[in-house]
């Protein structure tokens, strides 16, 4: 296990809370597992390369659900993936027109 300080972060009643329910909810193990994953999104936003834009979107339930069904099935490798290529296509199809 790589070495590790320690951080000292205040946070709201509602931003514990929050954490919590995400443990509580089986998505993470620990309170610290979501801090950290919370921070490495963080930095990978900050410091993402010049030619490359990460975009942050809300998608429906429905279109997560098909886009889940896209890897599950092997269509893509990943969500990330999946969301990619649909919007390649897309974007394709509306340039070449």
């Amino acid at each position: 296990m790589p070495v590790t300080d320690r951080v000292t972060v205040r946070l709201t009643a509602e931003q514990i809370a929050l954490i919590q329910n995400l443990v509580d909810s089986g998505e993470f193990e620990t309170v610290t597992d979501v801090v950290r994953a919370a921070v490495d999104e963080f930095m990978s936003k900050r410091f993402t390369p010049d030619n490359i834009r990460k975009v942050t979107v809300d998608i429906p339930k429905e279109s997560a659900i098909r886009l889940e069904s896209l890897v599950s099935d092997g269509d893509a490798v990943s969500f990330d993936d999946a969301i990619r290529n649909a919007v390649r296509e897309y974007t394709r199809s509306r340039f070449t027109e």
